[in-house]
């Protein structure tokens, strides 16, 4: 891979990076794990000229915020229902 484009790759994965710490702090919970099916679903469109197929890792990336605290507080509610 040819030094171009590992600069390019870091500065994408930093810009990807920047994101999801600002969506992390500005987006409440519940809406995050929303915003990131709206961006697989956008970018899944990504054929047309606005969207565009980026928005799939992208939107990954902001579902997984949500989806771990979401499986430990299931957890956590199964336990107590079993007792």
């Amino acid at each position: 891979m040819s030094e171009r484009k590992k600069v390019y790759l870091l500065r994408i994965k930093r810009m990807n990076q920047r994101f999801l710490v600002r969506v992390r702090r500005r987006v409440p919970v519940g809406l995050r794990l929303v915003l990131g099916i709206l961006l697989m679903t956008g970018g899944i469109m990504g054929f047309l000229p606005v969207l565009g197929f980026w928005m799939i890792p992208l939107g990954i990336g902001v579902a997984a915020l949500d989806v771990k605290p979401l499986m430990v507080r299931l957890r956590a509610w199964w336990a107590a229902r079993r007792k």
